[in-house]
């Protein structure tokens, strides 16, 4: 039986959630032969070029790095056959073209934030969360055309806490989905996990839920809706991009926030206040009560800090 460790592994990812398993592997003592990763881009006020955090990580490693603008471009494609690699791993990072993704031996295995195939997409914890779930994981599974739908190898479930932010689970995610790729790497290198094809909807005993890409919409505020679907929604954009209203014709930013189911007092959108320690908005069943928001030009902060310099009218929506 071949030693896991042996095995020549180019690794595929751009954010800091990547790096926790970059960085489990390489402790687990597999041969990281290569990292690719996305172009640096430019960020902050004076729009410097940054490099992505697995391009510090592999840098600080001495890993080999590739950085390509497009992925069918022949010379990555020569580059990364310069790697020999053996097994492909992927974890946040781009979908895959063919070329790339049937090239070693042993195929190319992606890490996932859901339990496979429920939120298959871009953002499966915000969507988890915003959805009300109190349950998600995440799967490993072997890259096929259609995005999210290859044969699965792994999963492990994960419970998500009733006040829980997608932050809070992206960082307990992040730790679990590294321990579980380790397990799935040796299992499938040593041929002790059989892949098996992902149920389809048909097949399921719920319907598929998708996960796709946060926009500007996404985090719109309808007041009507209940305070707990609300409090969903801020919870799942926490903290980026965060949930979002207009206040005096000013971007608000919900960062922070309690459902008051109860309080029955309040029109959807309309704002009590004691100017001191509390700020609720009505929604359509119960309230919400605010903890930390950040308005339009302001810093992020702490209800009361805010009310210290803003007054509301009486009933103002």
């Amino acid at each position: 039986m071949k030693d896991f460790r042996s095995v020549r592994i180019v690794f595929m990812g751009t954010p800091e959630f990547a790096v926790a398993s970059l960085d489990a592997l390489c402790k687990a003592g597999c041969t990281i032969v290569g990292v690719v990763t996305a172009p640096d881009k430019p960020a902050g006020r004076g729009l410097e070029l940054q490099p992505s955090a697995v391009k510090k990580y592999a840098i600080e490693k001495g890993i080999p790095l590739l950085q390509p603008v497009k992925l069918r471009d022949p010379e990555f494609l020569q580059a990364l056959d310069n790697l020999k690699a053996e097994l492909q791993v992927v974890v946040a990072f781009r979908m895959l073209p063919e070329v790339v993704w049937n090239r070693p031996a042993l195929g190319t295995i992606n890490l996932h934030g859901s339990l496979l195939p429920q939120y298959r997409g871009a953002a499966p914890i915000n969507w988890a969360i915003i959805d009300g779930n109190s349950q998600t994981g995440v799967s490993t599974f072997l890259l096929q055309q259609e995005i999210d739908t290859g044969q699965l190898l792994m999963s492990t479930p994960i419970s998500i806490g009733p006040d829980e932010t997608a932050g809070e689970l992206h960082d307990k995610m992040k730790e679990i989905g590294a321990a579980l790729l380790v397990k799935t790497v040796q299992g499938w290198i040593e041929r002790t996990i059989v892949p098996t094809p992902q149920p389809d909807q048909s097949d399921s005993n719920q319907p598929l839920r998708h996960a796709p890409k946060l926009t500007k919409e996404t985090g719109q505020i309808d007041w009507h809706q209940s305070a707990k679907t609300i409090h969903d929604l801020v919870r799942g954009l926490s903290p980026t991009p965060c949930a979002h209203t207009q206040l005096n014709g000013k971007f608000l930013k919900i960062i922070k926030s309690n459902p008051l189911s109860a309080d029955r007092s309040l029109l959807p959108g309309q704002v009590s206040t004691d100017g001191k320690t509390y700020l609720r908005f009505g929604c359509g069943e119960g309230a919400l009560d605010i903890a930390v928001l950040q308005l339009e030009g302001k810093k992020k902060m702490p209800v009361s800090e805010f009310l210290k310099g803003y007054r509301f009218e009486e009933g103002q929506k």
